[in-house]
């Protein structure tokens, strides 16, 4: 279930068996333009990767709105600003929290997050239609999958 009308509808009547959210975490930097293809696919990837796990786990998994940040913004401050999406999320009986993203930086603060952090080493750059990237997204997809499924 997505973030739209008729999936919260949906929700609200099956709200017992949807126990999982899933809150995608995306940097965002205009500096530097190196970086800026290379955020700029991280950020398709991501969304791709949320969008298919949903489908993957419909019937027991929200998932949120996109979770953007800057990315040289301090991640102490970051974690308090999940953290209130957090608290607002557990307004509704979700006991499964998880956050995916594929900036490695969020490693070092994982202990101080309210939820279990799924952090994915994605590639840096590529064709998200090529027959590669569909099959690299499918087995992360999978693998992500069976380890949210170990903690129902």
């Amino acid at each position: 279930m997505k973030w739209k009308k008729a999936d919260v509808a949906q929700y609200l009547e099956a709200k017992e068996y949807i126990d999982t959210i899933l809150i995608p975490l995306i940097p965002y930097q205009m500096t530097g333009d190196t970086e800026l293809e290379k955020n700029a696919f991280q950020n398709e990837l991501t969304s791709v990767l949320a969008n298919e796990l949903e489908k993957e786990l419909t019937g027991r998994i929200m998932l949120t709105p996109t979770y953007n940040y800057v990315k040289a913004a301090d991640r102490e401050e970051e974690v308090n600003r999940i953290h209130s999406w957090i608290e607002e999320i557990q307004q509704q009986p979700f006991p499964h929290i998880f956050l995916l993203t594929l900036d490695s930086s969020w490693k070092k603060h994982e202990q101080a997050l309210d939820g279990t952090l799924l952090w994915l080493p994605g590639m840096k750059s590529g064709d998200l239609h090529s027959a590669e990237m569909h099959r690299f997204i499918r087995d992360q997809v999978e693998q992500v999958s069976e380890l949210i499924r170990s903690y129902w």
